[in-house]
């Protein structure tokens, strides 16, 4: 074999070298998803999904997430402005007990002003800015029927918590729940010492309460889906605490004088004023 044949064969055999190289660097380059079959592929990406799902499923059954406390605290008084009007006044002579408990002329309940023209029976809650559900207390509200009056004449509760209706007085009460939004009941109560127990399901501001035998008395129920509200003392003071940092609208509920509302930034251990004046008119 002469020189130019040898050479030729040697350049022949390194192409062909060179081109496999080539070749084999290609097939290493694939994805490696890609050299799998399409079923196994497919698998795969079920197998993903039916993790995410079920991801989101376990996430659905936890709930929303639960409401946060604080030692924060919002507080203030709240006032009467201008003449203070003459109480109105009525007598319970339909019930010889209820005249025997209270002698005389007895003042509604509407609008009661105490020591320097502090507003009594205000329901003062955070309207919005709170987050989270919160489970309702374990211990019971309590409205009694004592003395032919409701007592107390606001209050609070958060939705679902029990409230208990007792029966002080030995005479006939029943007690009539007036709700837009929740369920409503009317119970007759004509033995001192009843008791019965409801519930109000729904937030709600406010719901009324009267008495269809003694229609003097009345009392409201704010139904709320958080723990964060108060009713004035007789000085019109209040506070609403355990408050998380936040910005809050609080609003401030009067059953003749209507409501109020104010913006409060409170942070983590601060205590914050929020002081509201009536107006007679308003």
């Amino acid at each position: 074999m002469t020189g130019p044949d040898i050479r030729f064969r040697f350049a022949a055999l390194c192409a062909v070298a060179l081109m496999s190289a080539a070749l084999l660097t290609g097939c290493g380059g694939k994805d490696d998803d890609e050299d799998r079959p399409k079923s196994a592929r497919s698998a795969g990406a079920s197998k993903e999904g039916a993790a995410s799902t079920a991801a989101a499923a376990a996430s659905a059954a936890a709930g929303p997430a639960a409401g946060a406390k604080g030692a924060a605290s919002i507080a203030g008084r709240i006032v009467f402005e201008g003449a203070v009007p003459a109480a109105e006044k009525f007598k319970m002579s339909a019930d010889a007990f209820c005249v025997k408990s209270h002698p005389g002329d007895v003042s509604r309940e509407d609008i009661v002003i105490g020591k320097d023209k502090g507003l009594a029976n205000v329901f003062v809650y955070v309207k919005s800015g709170i987050s989270g559900t919160y489970p309702p207390p374990a211990t019971a509200a309590t409205i009694d029927q004592k003395g032919c009056t409701y007592s107390p004449h606001v209050f609070g509760v958060v939705a679902g918590q029990n409230v208990d209706i007792l029966n002080s007085d030995p005479t006939l009460h029943n007690i009539h729940s007036l709700p837009e939004k929740n369920e409503p009941f009317n119970l007759a109560m004509p033995v001192q010492g009843m008791k019965y127990t409801k519930k109000f399901e729904k937030p709600e501001v406010m719901v009324r309460i009267k008495c269809d035998v003694h229609g003097w008395m009345s009392a409201y129920c704010g139904v709320l889906s958080h723990p964060f509200f108060a009713v004035t003392a007789p000085d019109g003071t209040y506070t609403i605490k355990d408050l998380p940092a936040g910005t809050y609208t609080i609003e401030a509920w009067h059953e003749k004088l209507g409501t109020q509302t104010q913006q409060v930034t409170v942070g983590a251990q601060e205590s914050k004023p929020a002081a509201f004046t009536f107006k007679a008119g308003a």
